[in-house]
C-alpha cells in the first residue's frame, strides 16, 4: 500500500515579472511547508502577466527553489509561462526542473499569446496527481480527461478575484464528488496583473469524501497543509 502523501498549498508574495525574487519566495515557502508536494498558484513565478517571457527549465534563477527542494525532499509545482508557449506548471525537485503541464482551457486574452496543453499526471510516491491550471477547473471534461489517465488526486494553481473566493472550493468539491479523488488548489494572494488588484487567497485541500482538510487565509505568504491517506479515502 502506498504511503500517505503530505501536500501543501502555498500563496507566496509575488513581484510582477521578477522571477529571481519570486523564486526566493517560493524557496522560503517550500522550506516552511514541510511537505512532500507543494502546489503554487497560476503563474506564481511571474505574476499573472501575460506578456512575461517564458521560463525555461534550465533558467538559473530557479536555483533557490531547486536547492530548497533538495534540502526538504519536496516536489514543487510552480506556476509560470513556459515554452510552447503555455501557461504552465514547472515540476521542481532537487534533481532539476521540467515542464509538467500546459493549461488546456485558455481565456481569449490568454489564447492570443499561448497554446493549449494536454492532460497530464505526475506520480509521486505511488500517488498519481492530475494537473490543472485555473480555468481548466471550471470544465468537467478537463477533470474527466485527466481522471481517465488514472489519478488519486487533482491539484491546481489558480488566480481568482477576491469576490470569487468560494469558486475554487466549489470546483474542487465537484471533482471530488465525480471522481472520488483528493484535491488541492493553490490560489493567488495579493495583487497581480490582468486586472486582479485583489485576489482571493484561501488555498485549500479537500479529502476524497469532500471534507475541507486545510485552508489558508486571504493574505500572501500563507500556507495550508494536509496529508493524503489511503485509509481515509471514501
Amino acid at each position: 500500500m502506498e504511503q500517505p502523501l503530505s501536500v501543501a498549498v502555498a500563496q507566496p508574495r509575488c513581484t510582477a515579472y521578477d522571477v529571481a525574487a519570486n523564486a526566493v519566495a517560493h524557496a522560503q515557502a517550500v522550506r516552511a511547508a514541510r511537505a512532500r508536494v507543494v502546489v503554487f498558484p497560476e503563474m506564481s513565478l511571474t505574476g499573472y502577466e501575460l506578456d512575461a517571457v517564458p521560463v525555461t527549465p534550465d533558467d538559473e534563477r530557479l536555483a533557490p527553489i531547486v536547492a530548497a527542494c533538495a534540502e526538504t525532499g519536496t516536489l514543487a509545482l510552480v506556476g509560470a509561462p513556459v515554452p510552447g508557449p503555455h501557461i504552465g506548471v514547472l515540476a521542481v525537485e532537487g534533481a532539476g526542473v521540467r515542464v509538467a503541464y500546459g493549461k488546456m482551457y485558455l481565456h481569449d486574452g490568454e489564447a492570443a499569446r499561448f497554446v493549449p496543453g494536454e492532460p497530464a499526471v505526475l506520480e509521486v510516491d505511488g500517488w498519481r496527481l492530475g494537473l490543472a491550471v485555473c480555468r481548466d477547473t471550471g470544465f468537467a471534461e478537463h477533470a474527466a480527461k485527466t481522471a481517465a489517465l488514472g489519478i488519486d488526486g487533482y491539484v491546481a494553481g489558480v488566480v481568482h478575484a477576491d469576490h470569487e473566493a468560494e469558486l475554487h472550493g466549489e470546483r474542487a468539491r465537484r471533482v471530488v464528488a465525480e471522481h472520488g479523488v483528493w484535491a488541492a488548489t493553490a490560489a493567488f494572494a495579493g495583487p497581480t496583473g490582468g486586472g486582479f488588484d485583489r485576489t482571493s487567497g484561501r488555498s485549500g485541500i479537500w479529502s476524497s469524501d469532500g471534507s475541507l482538510l486545510a485552508e489558508a487565509g486571504a493574505a500572501p505568504a500563507e500556507i495550508a497543509r494536509a496529508v493524503f491517506s489511503r485509509s481515509a479515502r471514501a
